[in-house]
């Protein structure tokens, strides 16, 4: 239903959909219970926040959740934060939902698709907090325009984004993260918060390490996590 307001010449920010065969148990997740944890919408094709959730409350928006592991820590960690998971790759979103059931988790909605089509639907200034943890770094050049974070995504997320709101962003890749650092510095919505190295070389307080972030650091990468606020100036 949304798909139809993606531009086909714009960049795709995911590579594959799927990987191996999914099992029967995970093509029943995806059939059966992904419905039940998917994002609700309105006529108008708006999120509708309380019918997706069953209630009200502040938002975490996780693009790329990959496997899922630091989804599903900081929803049971946070058990009163509604939590919007978005991610393309079916096989990491079956994995997902199956933690969720084996959790009993109800604090989590998930949206399978591109994030272009999800921020499009959410209401201005609804997300108060935002990870993008590893996601593909794209490393050559040819490719640059496919990483998910540019000036364009910046102007989307802020539109979203409360004020005082927070994104958190890690990589393994230090290209990606000059990049990151130079869009970050030139918007005028978002400033980094590090006072000294200690705030980019230690992991996220409250946070666990993803399957990816780990297998980085087994084989000796340097992880960087960068941490940006959203505050706009005479904000109403």
């Amino acid at each position: 239903m949304l798909r139809k307001d993606i531009n086909s010449h714009l960049p795709r920010y995911f590579g594959r959909r799927k990987g191996h065969a999914l099992s029967k148990r995970r093509q029943m997740l995806i059939m059966d219970v992904l419905p039940r944890h998917s994002l609700v919408f309105d006529r108008n094709g708006r999120l509708n926040e309380t019918a997706s959730f069953g209630r009200e409350g502040s938002l975490w928006l996780e693009i790329g959740f990959g496997a899922g592991e630091h989804l599903i820590d900081q929803a049971l960690k946070n058990p009163n934060i509604n939590f919007i998971g978005c991610e393309p790759f079916v096989n990491g979103v079956a994995t997902l939902l199956s933690e969720i059931e084996r959790y009993s988790i109800k604090n989590i909605c998930i949206f399978s698709d591109d994030i272009r089509l999800l921020l499009k639907t959410l209401r201005r200034s609804s997300i108060d907090k935002v990870f993008l943890l590893f996601s593909d770094p794209w490393p050559k050049k040819r490719h640059n325009s496919r990483r998910l974070i540019s000036s364009e995504m910046l102007d989307e997320l802020s539109k979203i984004m409360s004020n005082k709101s927070k994104i958190l962003v890690a990589s393994d890749d230090l290209n990606l993260i000059r990049s990151v650092l130079n869009l970050f510095y030139c918007h005028q919505n978002f400033f980094w918060l590090a006072d000294s190295k200690d705030d980019w070389e230690n992991r996220y307080s409250g946070s666990i390490a993803t399957r990816y972030e780990n297998k980085a650091i087994s084989i000796g990468k340097h992880c960087i996590y960068l941490s940006f606020t959203h505050e706009i100036k005479n904000y109403v």
